[in-house]
């Protein structure tokens, strides 16, 4: 297992070389001067000349890509045009809040779909196969930020049951930073009032957010178990007398999980890369929402920031489903 680990950290190292690679390279062939979209638009010849002294920019390429490399290294992402701030701590700020987002949606589609595929693959052709088949069209076929409005439109607006957007409610104050995760924040502090608000704000752009992923977790679910229940072990343990719960939910869903698995993995890195929509929708102050109002003031730093911190996420989460793939399929361990 060891030897596994240390083979999927040296793949995650060549991965983040590839990474900064990617994002100096997009940096340099992006139209226009790098120093002036970092300047933003409204930059003087000589602050545009400073900072392309400051970042290197002057340089050689070889010696542009070591500055870059080491300033990152230092957690040196450069200065936000927009906010003043260093997009380092911007970050610290806006990532906290889409992390939370991204988890709460994606245990939403964990929660129903794997139930859900389960259910229609051992019920298959009846009534919950067939809403299963609609709940995995709608997820590829409903834009979310369709989806987002018209969930605020019906149960913010004419049911008033949840608030329409935002993390917090006015009158609700912050709970003090240990994480930047509202949620566990509140509880960590006992506060049960501004854990309740925080909740009931990010019900809604969670469930907006967790369709795509819901349907496709189901869909492979569904498709995995309708294969491993036709598998010879599980006629076996039918043919001894096994309970179908114990058939179904150790022997079959066992097997079916390991795809299922890598879908989960994928998709909560897409997520954290597709929040901007439903960041806007709901006027959550994530890193989609960062990312946008950047583009839109053409600050260059920040949106290079938010693509790596994407980047990096995105592979620690697929580092987590190798190694927990290695965990449940030992053949795994040896093929790698």
């Amino acid at each position: 297992m060891s030897r596994f680990i240390l083979k999927r950290l040296a793949l995650l190292l060549a991965m983040l070389v590839g990474l900064l690679a990617i994002t100096f390279t997009v940096s340099h062939v992006a139209p226009g001067d790098p120093a002036s979209l970092a300047a933003g638009p409204d930059a003087s010849p000589q602050m545009v000349q400073q900072i392309r002294q400051e970042f290197g920019l002057d340089r050689s390429l070889p010696e542009q890509l070591w500055i870059y490399v080491r300033g990152v290294l230092h957690g040196n992402l450069g200065r936000s045009v927009r906010t003043s701030h260093q997009v380092l701590d911007d970050l610290e700020v806006f990532f906290p809040a889409t992390f939370e987002l991204v988890t709460v949606a994606m245990l939403i589609a964990i929660l129903f779909g794997l139930p859900l595929g389960v259910l229609a693959a051992v019920r298959q052709n009846g009534w919950i196969d067939h809403l299963a088949r609609v709940v995995s069209v709608s997820g590829v076929a409903v834009p979310m930020f369709w989806l987002g409005i018209m969930l605020q439109l019906i149960i913010a607006l004419n049911l008033g049951w949840l608030p329409l957007g935002g993390r917090l409610g006015l009158m609700t104050d912050p709970p003090a930073t240990i994480t930047g995760l509202y949620l566990i924040d509140s509880l960590l502090h006992g506060d049960g009032s501004a854990f309740r608000d925080a909740l009931a704000h990010i019900i809604l752009p969670a469930m907006a957010l967790s369709l795509p992923a819901l349907a496709s977790i189901m869909r492979v679910n569904r498709a995995e178990m309708i294969e491993a229940l036709g598998q010879d072990y599980i006629v076996n343990a039918r043919a001894q007398g096994i309970a179908p719960l114990r058939t179904v939910a150790v022997y079959a869903l066992k097997n079916a999980m390991l795809p299922t698995l890598a879908i989960i993995g994928l998709r909560y890195g897409w997520m954290l890369g597709g929040t901007v929509l439903v960041e806007s929708v709901f006027d959550w102050p994530g890193i989609g929402l960062y990312a946008t109002q950047s583009a839109i003031a053409q600050d260059f730093q920040p949106i290079m920031g938010v693509t790596l911190l994407i980047g990096i996420n995105f592979m620690l989460a697929n580092l987590i489903v190798d190694l927990a793939y290695g965990l449940l399929d030992p053949r795994s361990r040896v093929t790698a």
